[in-house]
């Protein structure tokens, strides 16, 4: 409604400062094109800099632009929209809830700026010296906030998890990439009032650069995951685990860990602990029958895992997922929270996946729930049994090898 609005209104009285609105919205659509995947949920990292720098723009070198909110939101859409069609063609449109936050997030700084700015009292009260540098990092903050709040809102309607891990999480986020995009839309916004146009290709270079590095050590952490997964799934070749056991531990695992509130970090240790967890079964002469560990005596899997954490040192990952690895056939009491849920997930995937409990879900977790004295936390137990009702047994079912 809000987009519908902006449009309309920008139609029918035209454009102020075409010249402006033209030199931001280029940047804009720029910035979408050079997205390296649109479906995902995160920022385009140019795009929100240029919508950022446009909502909160003053004059343009000495000159007083005359740009409102909704031009400043009819402008940085329909540029959104002319970057993501090469993105629409190749099947990658990013999702309407994701388009909806990028609208009410450049509306939220346009609405907080552009009416002080366009009356005058914002000149009258805080001038254009340093005042105004602090007003704009204030500003800045409120709506990375605003963002964070959003996207914390959205992700949480869309897989049920609890709202303040997932807040935090956002906010923790807008530390990194998100702190440079803030900071590119003000020195922006500031060099424009200073030099003209001409600071909008200057000061975006240094954000471009940094959208560089992020991509390069995305694609190192994607190259890493990859390899932690091909090394976890060497069970599987070799026949001591039923083929895609370990994916369904680690996706499960994480859901758990996610109703249980773990940082994307924790969340990190857990899945790569989740996926290695069964390595120490490559040391046996004899398999475990269905590589299901759940039944072992204690002294027998407190071994196994025990050789599962060497090797998990051995292979470079840190060593907090080398120690979850170990302790997972501890009582809980003596595990970290990580060990206490992949202890649970593991042992729900093999008695479901075997043939002690033909009766499926509701009989492995009710022999989770009678072992919660010693063997499984009861808050892990209780949060496995609310994900496996949102998503019902879907999770389980057994996946092919590769």
């Amino acid at each position: 409604m809000l987009t519908v609005a902006a449009l309309a209104h920008t139609l029918w009285n035209g454009l102020a400062d075409p010249g402006v609105a033209l030199a931001f919205g280029t940047l804009i659509a720029l910035g979408e094109l050079a997205r390296r995947d649109a479906a995902r949920q995160q920022p385009a990292p140019l795009g929100s800099a240029g919508a950022l720098a446009y909502a909160l723009l003053g004059p343009n070198a000495g000159h007083p632009t005359q740009h409102g909110v909704l031009q400043t939101v009819a402008v940085a859409v329909a540029a959104a929209l002319v970057g993501i069609v090469p993105h629409i063609a190749r099947g990658r449109c990013p999702a309407p809830d994701h388009l909806a936050r990028r609208v009410l997030t450049v509306a939220f700084a346009a609405v907080c700026f552009q009416p002080l700015y366009n009356s005058g009292r914002l000149e009258d009260r805080v001038g254009q010296g340093p005042y105004l540098v602090l007003f704009l990092i204030f500003l800045l903050g409120l709506t990375a906030l605003c963002d964070a709040v959003l996207a914390a809102l959205l992700s949480g309607a869309r897989t049920g998890w609890p709202f303040g891990p997932l807040l935090r999480d956002e906010l923790r986020a807008q530390l990194g990439i998100g702190s440079a995009i803030c900071a590119t839309g003000v020195v922006i916004a500031l060099g424009v009032a200073v030099a003209g146009l001409w600071a909008v290709p200057v000061f975006s270079v240094p954000l471009v650069l940094t959208q560089l590095s992020f991509h390069r050590i995305a694609a190192v952490r994607t190259t890493y995951r990859q390899t932690i997964t091909s090394l976890a799934r060497a069970t599987e070749i070799a026949g001591y685990t039923r083929p895609g056991h370990a994916r369904r531990v680690a996706a499960l695992g994480c859901a758990v860990g996610r109703e249980l509130g773990l940082s994307e970090r924790e969340l990190t240790v857990l899945e790569y602990a989740a996926l290695m967890h069964d390595i120490g079964q490559l040391s046996l002469v004899d398999p475990v029958p269905d590589g299901a560990t759940a039944g072992l005596p204690a002294a027998e899997a407190r071994r196994i895992a025990g050789l599962g954490g060497e090797v998990a040192r051995q292979t470079g990952v840190p060593a907090e997922v080398a120690v979850v690895v170990e302790l997972q056939a501890e009582p809980y009491r003596d595990q970290p929270v990580a060990a206490r849920i992949v202890r649970a997930v593991n042992a729900y995937d093999d008695l479901v996946g075997g043939t002690r409990h033909p009766g499926g879900s509701l009989e492995a977790l009710e022999r989770l729930r009678l072992g919660t004295g010693h063997d499984y936390q009861p808050e892990v137990v209780e949060c496995l049994a609310r994900v496996l009702a949102r998503g019902g047994r879907a999770r389980v079912v057994p996946v092919p090898p590769g």
